[in-house]
């Protein structure tokens, strides 16, 4: 036994070995630790720029237009002449042309008689506007009311300042409307080398574009010169009919990708009540829904931008400032509920949850967790109810 006792103590620890070699290892897994963050579901698609007001300036008459030497990009001062339209080279107004053009300027006075009341009931809202914020900004002082009911008071009164000038500008393009109606009866009637009728622009702003920049024949109403206000920007994003029900005014939106830093913000201000189809790169038909958002920071930061141009819009539909984070890779089905898989003493454990909102890379835990557990952010098939795990 003396001489065996060493080979079979050799034997056992060989034997030893070997089932230690053979038994499975610990699975290594990738972990994350469960935290308190922000999580924000958002809405995201391509928009463009817009130019929130513009106006295409056409010609009042039909006849022989000069050159326009006005190009895209120059600055154009209200009433500035922006075209020159002299008596058609054929034959000037005939009396049916002549009394066509009387009926338009009577329509043009009636039409700034018009724009004229707009403005009155829209200075008056205005007012009404400005008494309520008062109101509102003096009962927040005493505490009777809340910051919101202030913040919508001054919202309704900025509304009102925005809808005076907007009626503001549409009664000035009324009155140049009636000027120019009036300069086509002055001047009906004389030969080709007679009076020329001067297009003027009806406010402020920058050419945009020249549809008919080469001297020749116009007809009446035909477009010459398009003008706007650069700096009077909106956004226009198209998003699919299922996800504009869940936007509506006042959703706050961020602006990324715009070619500059660093992300814009914007309101939504109208989700338009009409959908339509679209059919998208992949040749699949889509309902989508066009939502327009006014950029809310300040206009140097995006000084740069101008009509046209493509940016990347997120809608925030929901958003938590202080709410238990999970990572989705960890999450799978479980029944009809949501589990993931917890390491505790070296070993994964099976736990279903609640979960509130899921975002793309976060969910919302509303039970089953707690701060600081650690979970295995990427299972894969070898993992299971109590196996041994490792994490890398």
């Amino acid at each position: 036994m003396r001489k065996r006792l060493p080979l079979l103590l050799f034997a056992l620890a060989l034997l030893a070995a070997l089932i230690y070699g053979f038994l499975p290892g610990p699975v290594p897994v990738d972990a994350a630790t469960i935290g308190r963050g922000r999580l924000a579901i958002t809405v995201d698609e391509e928009g463009k720029t817009r130019v929130r007001e513009r106006y295409v300036v056409s010609t009042p008459v039909a006849g022989h237009a000069r050159r326009i030497d006005l190009k895209v990009g120059d600055a154009i001062a209200a009433g500035q002449a922006v075209a020159t339209i002299e008596p058609a080279r054929s034959a000037s107004l005939d009396p049916r042309v002549r009394a066509q053009a009387g009926a338009q300027a009577q329509a043009a006075r009636a039409a700034v008689q018009a724009a004229r009341d707009t403005v009155a009931a829209a200075a008056a809202e205005e007012r009404l506007a400005q008494q309520e914020l008062a109101r509102a900004e003096a009962l927040f002082k005493d505490h009777f009311v809340a910051q919101a009911a202030v913040d919508q008071a001054r919202s309704r009164h900025q509304a009102a300042q925005a809808n005076r000038q907007s009626t503001q500008q549409n009664a000035k393009v009324a009155e140049y409307q009636l000027a120019a109606a009036q300069a086509t009866l002055m001047g009906a009637g004389q030969p080709a080398g007679g009076d020329s009728v001067r297009v003027i622009a009806p406010v402020a702003g920058r050419v945009l574009g020249v549809p008919h920049e080469s001297e020749g024949a116009v007809q009446a109403g035909q477009a010459l010169v398009e003008i706007g206000n650069a700096d009077s920007l909106e956004v226009v994003v198209e998003v699919l009919s299922t996800a504009a029900v869940k936007i509506g005014p006042g959703t706050p939106v961020r602006l990324d990708r715009w070619g500059g830093e660093p992300s814009l913000d914007a309101v939504v201000r109208v989700v338009e009540p009409a959908g339509f189809t679209k059919v998208s790169a992949l040749g699949v038909e889509e309902q989508r829904v066009r939502v327009v958002a006014d950029i809310v920071t300040p206009r140097p930061v995006w000084s740069k931008l101008a009509d046209g141009y493509r940016v990347e819009a997120s809608f925030v539909v929901w958003e938590g400032a202080d709410v238990l984070l999970a990572p989705t890779s960890a999450l799978f089905r479980h029944g009809q509920d949501w589990a993931l898989f917890v390491i505790a003493d070296g070993r994964a454990r099976l736990r279903p949850v609640k979960l509130g909102q899921r975002g793309g890379l976060s969910a919302q835990v509303l039970e089953g967790l707690k701060a600081g557990e650690v979970v295995i952010a990427r299972p894969d098939d070898r993992v299971a109810d109590g196996v041994r795990v490792e994490p890398r």
